[in-house]
């Protein structure tokens, strides 16, 4: 069976390619596998940039989160400390309005009891210029008790008019 196969040429066959082996490792596989090497680093430094890039907009996320959180704190401190200083204000106009009126009834108060005191004593001037008066008219004439009691009531309503 082996006495038919030419051992030159198979041998001669087996060099040939063997030496096309080695001429495909060093032109065609060496390449080749370089170029699959340097692909392979090129995605695991985009895996890696990746992941860096992934990580920090995570940690970007979470401090915009804290910074949304702190500003929303503030607002509500701001609107708190607002709403405080409305309701400050509104006491002191209140209390201001309170004095004001309290002055005013005061002034008020003061101003009638002047204006009382003037009629008293207008009305006390009066009275005295019509106690002489009706004592003069009651001297000039001797009246018995009933032309006095007129003369009297005729004054008083004088007098009632006058005030």
């Amino acid at each position: 069976m082996f006495e038919n196969i030419p051992w030159i040429n198979a041998v001669y066959q087996l060099v040939v390619f063997l030496i096309l082996l080695m001429l495909l490792k060093k032109f065609a596989f060496g390449p080749i596998i370089a170029m699959m090497q340097k692909r392979e680093e090129h995605i695991a430094n985009q895996i890696t940039s990746a992941e860096k890039n992934r990580e920090e907009a995570e940690k970007y996320l979470v401090e915009q989160r804290e910074e949304i959180q702190k500003a929303r704190t503030e607002a509500q401190s701001i609107i708190a400390n607002a709403k405080k200083l409305s309701e400050q204000q509104t006491e002191d106009m209140i209390q201001s309005a309170k004095v004001e009126a309290e002055r005013l009834k005061d002034s008020a108060i003061a101003e009638i009891k002047r204006e009382k005191e003037q009629a008293v004593f207008a009305l006390r001037e009066q009275v005295a210029s019509l106690s002489v008066l009706v004592a003069t008219k009651v001297i000039e004439k001797e009246l018995d008790d009933q032309a006095q009691a007129k003369l009297i009531e005729d004054y008083l309503k004088e007098v009632g008019e006058d005030l």
